[in-house]
Parts: C-alpha cells; sequence; structure tokens
C-alpha cells in the first residue's frame, strides 16, 4: 500500500491527536443551541457534503435546534423500503461497503493485508466468538453525509450488550487500511441480538469526533469508568421489528455486522466500495 504525503500525515495526526478530549469539545459545540453558531455549523456542513435534504423529514435546516439534531434527522417514511419478503434481510444503514464476506480462522478482513479478530472485536469474549467462526460479517462505513441513525435488518431479540472502552481513530478508507487492527481498537458497543436464523451482532464502533453513540433503550452510551462492560437483557425483553431504529451515531462512523454459519449468502451488490442504502436486500 502506498500512502501519499497528505495521506501519511493524517495517520501520523490519529496518533498524536487527544481522541476523547477533541470529540467531546466537538460534541460540546454541536450540542449548542446558539442561533449563530449552530446555523453556522449545520449551513456550512449541509453545503459542504451536499447532503440530501428533500427526503428529511424536516427539510428547512433553520428547524433543527442544534447541530446534533440535524445530523441525526429522520427521514420521510417513504424514503427508504425494505424488501418485500419479510424474512429477506435488508441494510440497517445507508452508507458503503466497506467489507464483507466469510470470517476466516476467526478473522475478518479489515482492508488489504489488514484483519483483526472476531474475539478482538466483541472485548475479549472468546466464547461469544466461537459462536461466529466460519460465519458471515458486512462492515458498512458511515459517511458524513449520509442518514446516522441504525435500523433492525431483521426482527430481532436482544440479548445483551458489550461496552468496549478504546481509541476513537477516524474510520475512513485511508485509516482502515493503514491503522492495524482499527475496529478492534476503537471505543465500541456490541449489541448481539436473537433471531429466526440464529444469533446476529451489531458492532456500533465510534470514531474521531464522534460524540456520543445512542441505543433507543438506553440512550446516550457513555460509561464513566472506562472499562469492558457487560449487560444482559433477559427480564424484560427488549424485541425489535426489522426496519426498526436501534441505534444513532452523533457524527460518522462503521457498523460491523455478525452472523452465524450457514445462514445467508450475500447478495453480490454487498461488495467493497458499493454504495448501500437502508433497506437494501444483502442477500
Amino acid at each position: 500500500m502506498t500512502l501519499s504525503v497528505k495521506d501519511r500525515l493524517f495517520i501520523a495526526s490519529q496518533y498524536l491527536v487527544p481522541h476523547h478530549t477533541l470529540s467531546r469539545l466537538i460534541g460540546a459545540l454541536a450540542e449548542s443551541e446558539w442561533g449563530p453558531l449552530k446555523r453556522r455549523f449545520i449551513n456550512t456542513f449541509a453545503k459542504h457534503y451536499q447532503v440530501n435534504m428533500s427526503e428529511a423529514e424536516r427539510p428547512n435546516l433553520g428547524d433543527y435546534r442544534n447541530f446534533n439534531d440535524f445530523f441525526t434527522r429522520s427521514l420521510t417514511p417513504d424514503a427508504r423500503t425494505f424488501p418485500d419478503d419479510a424474512q429477506t434481510l435488508g441494510s440497517p444503514v445507508d452508507g458503503n461497503v466497506s467489507q464483507a464476506g466469510t470470517i476466516t480462522d476467526g478473522r475478518i478482513i479489515q482492508a488489504k493485508q489488514q484483519s483483526f479478530t472476531v474475539t478482538e472485536l466483541l472485548g475479549g469474549d472468546a466464547e461469544q466468538a466461537r459462536r461466529y467462526k466460519d460465519g458471515e460479517f458486512a462492515t458498512l462505513y458511515l459517511a458524513p453525509r449520509d442518514y446516522h441513525r441504525i435500523h433492525m435488518p431483521c426482527d430481532g431479540t436482544l440479548l445483551r450488550t458489550t461496552f468496549v472502552p478504546g481509541r476513537l481513530f477516524s474510520v475512513n478508507g485511508t485509516t482502515a487500511e493503514a491503522v492495524p487492527r482499527l475496529f478492534a481498537r476503537n471505543e465500541r458497543l456490541v449489541c448481539e441480538f436473537e433471531t429466526e436464523r440464529g444469533r446476529m451482532v451489531m458492532v456500533l464502533v465510534g470514531a474521531m469526533i464522534v460524540a456520543s453513540i445512542e441505543t433507543t433503550w438506553a440512550g446516550v452510551v457513555a460509561p464513566m469508568r472506562r472499562q469492558i462492560q457487560h449487560l444482559n437483557y433477559n427480564n424484560p425483553q427488549l424485541t425489535f421489528s426489522r426496519g426498526e431504529e436501534m441505534g444513532r451515531f452523533r457524527l460518522g462512523s462503521t457498523v460491523v455486522m455478525l452472523f452465524e454459519p450457514n445462514t445467508l449468502a450475500w447478495n453480490e451488490s454487498i461488495s467493497p466500495g458499493e454504495p448501500i442504502k437502508l433497506g437494501q436486500p444483502l442477500e
């Protein structure tokens, strides 16, 4: 892999910048409701990234109370659709396919010559990781302009979550190719579900200047103690329907999906570099 001087400087900066301090600062600005600041922030961002506001439930940029409200904007009910066949998996997000395929020897491909183990991704739980040995994975990258709510690809019951503290490297293509074990190093929330086709994991990965990860059942995920934290959800059970919102990112990041062996065959459109829309068939 050959990196330009610009890319090398960008990668180097990832190791030097105080990730969490910067993210907290940007997060505070993104929460500001001061008119001049929020308008400048929102208008500049929308213009620079050419955000398509015609599909937003609130298309007027002035209707948002702060930048985070704008960034996690909802879409009109008809903006995205799931497959007619209720058993077909739909994409949980808008974004791009970073990688997808079979988990081989317990490892997930990150980029050319880069990989990490399922055990690392799940926070060190080897028993949980064994369930996905020889299974399938997909890594979906959400760019700044994308819709940033995360939905269920199928019906499911939440079994447990694991918060894994870590760094907050950028998760764009350049860092994915250059930073070893990127998605197993960044802060993340592992969500495991029981579905009709077996267990499924959705890992919500934090990134540089991501102010927070949210879930619909627990709100902002930001434990004060920076250590691995497990939560079981068996009483009462939390069930979700396909297409139902389950979380959101405040600023862009990545979702890594894991499935047990012999549960699906990826649609030919699910390949590295391809764009993807919420609800698009995964199989």
